[in-house]
């Protein structure tokens, strides 16, 4: 694979030197420098992660993300494909791909969150992939599904709050363990991100087919594609356990692992940037708790309330 990163015409340029010439950006390559850092912060990756994945150089890279350098649309295939992302959704040209798609971004455009949700939900149920299961009415599914950023208290909460329901417990990054015969991280260094994501689709897959009930703590990423997402808002009542970066930091220290800012020397900016990335997916969630207001019982005692009464079970 060409590692040839920017035109001939166009040196690199160090990210330092970003603001100096910045009333000359393009703003094409200003968006698609945003682009790219969103999608990446939005998988867990770093910047160097990233620029070994595609074959290109940490330098090369950040150029591309601050807008500076015109890279060769070789250089964006590579970034795109290292995203697991198509180049239309790269350069964000995806939704003039067909008449059909023009005249339903006609209707969407200025449309508010709240609306866009509902169109969701409408359509899932029109294809037959399921909408918000429950949302708004007196029914809400028994899967109880927490989600959020590693270090949230997933593992720990779920646990509890299964045993206070009498639901089965199923963490999912086990089962996708299960599923591929080693761990996650040797899942994803044999075999690659896409083939963890595939893991990941069929563990929550199985998990909805065999659970009628149960609390399900699910990895951090699994917002980062939309098919296995939209499946477990379809098939699922969704927590946001939600916390403060530092907290973040401090549990995952505590765990012994740094994934997935191992390899980062401002490990707190990467977990930031992933937190913003993911955020907007994680509110998607029907009910939110903020782990960082106070200690694990008092936590716990919201998750119990919020959970049970959605349930329509005695508090």
């Amino acid at each position: 694979m060409s590692s040839t990163i920017l035109h001939p015409a166009e040196p690199a340029v160090p990210p330092a030197a970003e603001g100096s010439d910045g009333d000359s950006k393009h703003p094409f390559l200003v968006a698609l420098g945003e682009r790219v850092r969103a999608l990446r912060s939005r998988r867990g990756m770093t910047r160097k992660a990233l620029a070994a994945a595609a074959d290109v150089s940490e330098r090369h890279l950040a150029n591309l993300e601050y807008g500076v350098g015109n890279a060769s649309i070789l250089v964006l295939l590579q970034v795109a494909a290292a995203l697991q992302c198509t180049l239309a959704e790269l350069i964000g040209d995806i939704t003039t791909s067909s008449p059909e798609w023009l005249l339903l971004r006609e209707l969407l455009e200025r449309r508010d969150e709240a609306t866009l949700r509902r169109v969701r939900v409408a359509v899932g149920e029109l294809l037959g992939t399921g909408g918000a299961h429950g949302e708004g009415t007196a029914e809400r599914s028994s899967r109880v599904a927490l989600i959020g950023l590693r270090g949230a208290g997933k593992s720990t909460l779920g646990q509890m709050l299964a045993d206070d329901l009498g639901f089965p417990f199923v963490e999912l990054s086990r089962e996708i363990e299960k599923f591929a015969g080693c761990s996650i991280s040797e899942i994803q260094a044999l075999y690659g991100v896409n083939a963890y994501r595939r893991y990941e689709r069929r563990a929550l897959e199985e998990a909805v087919q065999i659970y009628p009930e149960a609390v399900i703590a699910t990895p951090g990423g699994l917002v980062s594609d939309p098919a296995t997402f939209n499946l477990l808002l379809a098939h699922c009542t969704t927590v946001w356990l939600q916390a403060d970066p530092e907290h973040h930091m401090q549990r995952v220290r505590a765990q012994g692992d740094m994934r997935p800012m191992a390899a980062s020397r401002e490990a707190m900016e990467d977990l930031k940037g992933i937190l913003a990335g993911r955020a907007p997916f994680y509110a998607k969630a029907e009910f939110r708790i903020d782990t960082s207001a106070q200690p694990l019982e008092g936590t716990f005692v919201a998750l119990r309330q919020t959970v049970r009464q959605a349930l329509q079970l005695p508090v």
